[in-house]
This record gives C-alpha cells, sequence and structure tokens, in this order.
C-alpha cells in the first residue's frame, strides 16, 4: 500500500506496524527506508493494493478561502491533482482533506470524521473520499474536545505539524482498511 503526500509517515507506520508492505511518499524527505521521495503520481501504477492520499490542503481547505483569490490557477492546479490521484489504477484508494472546494468542485465526501472519534480530544472536521473501503467506525469517542490544530501558535513549519494525522486515526485506517 502506498500513503501518498505523506511526509511523516504516521499512517505507514500504522500499516507496517500491522504487518503491511506499506509506503509513504512525498515530495519532502521522511524518516524511514520505506518512503519515496519524489512525485508521488510516478508512483501510482506501481501495483499497489490500497492508496490513502493527503493531498496538500493550502489552496483546497476552508481555512484559507481569504487568501486564494491571491494565487489563481493554483486551485485548480490543486484540484487536479486530486483528480488525478482518484484516477489512480488502484482498487481501493481514500483521500482525505479538510473542508474545502472539492466538496463543491469535484464532489461531496463519503464521510467526514474528527480525531475525537478516535481516542484524541481535538476537533478538526476531516472529509474523507472512499473507493473500495468502508466508512471509517469510531474506535474511541472522547469528550473535552477543543480546536488545538486552529489555535495553534504561527511558526514556519505550522502547516506541517497541522498537516500530521493523528495515530489513533491512523491506527483505525489500518485495522478497518487492512484487509478490506
Amino acid at each position: 500500500m502506498i500513503v501518498a503526500c505523506e511526509f511523516s509517515g504516521v499512517v505507514r507506520d500504522a500499516f507496517l506496524e500491522k504487518g503491511h508492505d506499506a509506503y509513504s511518499c512525498d515530495l519532502l524527505p521522511g524518516n524511514h527506508m520505506s518512503h519515496i521521495q519524489g512525485d508521488v503520481l510516478k508512483y501510482l501504477s506501481g501495483g499497489w493494493d490500497l492508496m490513502i492520499a493527503h493531498p496538500p490542503c493550502t489552496r483546497l481547505c476552508s481555512s484559507g478561502a481569504r487568501w486564494w483569490k491571491d494565487y489563481p490557477g493554483e486551485q485548480d492546479a490543486a484540484i487536479e491533482f486530486v483528480l488525478k490521484l482518484w484516477a489512480a489504477p488502484i482498487k481501493k484508494k481514500a483521500i482525505e482533506n479538510p473542508i474545502g472546494v472539492l466538496s463543491t468542485k469535484w464532489r461531496k465526501p463519503d464521510q467526514i470524521i474528527h480525531p475525537w472519534m478516535f481516542g484524541h480530544g481535538e476537533t478538526k472536521a476531516t472529509c474523507l473520499w472512499l473507493d473500495g473501503v468502508p466508512t471509517l467506525k469510531s474506535t474511541h469517542v472522547v469528550s473535552g474536545r477543543e480546536n488545538r490544530i486552529h489555535k495553534m501558535s504561527e511558526s514556519k513549519d505550522r502547516w506541517k505539524k497541522r498537516s500530521i494525522t493523528y495515530s489513533g486515526i491512523a491506527k483505525a485506517m489500518a485495522d478497518q482498511w487492512g484487509g478490506a
């Protein structure tokens, strides 16, 4: 299986822990020998049985809508990238992204999840577009929910920190989709 657009390895590692042959691929360097640094589009015909894709949300998510006008054409390019991921010759696919333009310019998501559904106290609405895999079932609903991601202090790598998948969600993906 391949995890597209993942530099952190959180999802990849959850699948490795379950005994799967899993790789992450991103333009950024990774932290494991099962990481491919490069353009994931070049690797999608590699006979993968499952792809979980985390396309960059900068030009897609609603939280950045106020800046879209400053980057003409970049949103169209981001949507086109998502459509190329979706068209990959892989039977089982999941694409995740925050609430944004994909819901209106492509199609509605199959599911919206939050970290609090998988053992974390944060709110962060995350859309899932699914093909060949079931919707994720909550594994550990927690109370005391807070929007910590939105409140994260400014820093040069804030975007990277905000993009890392929560371990509880990654574990649920591996548990529920690993044999799907």
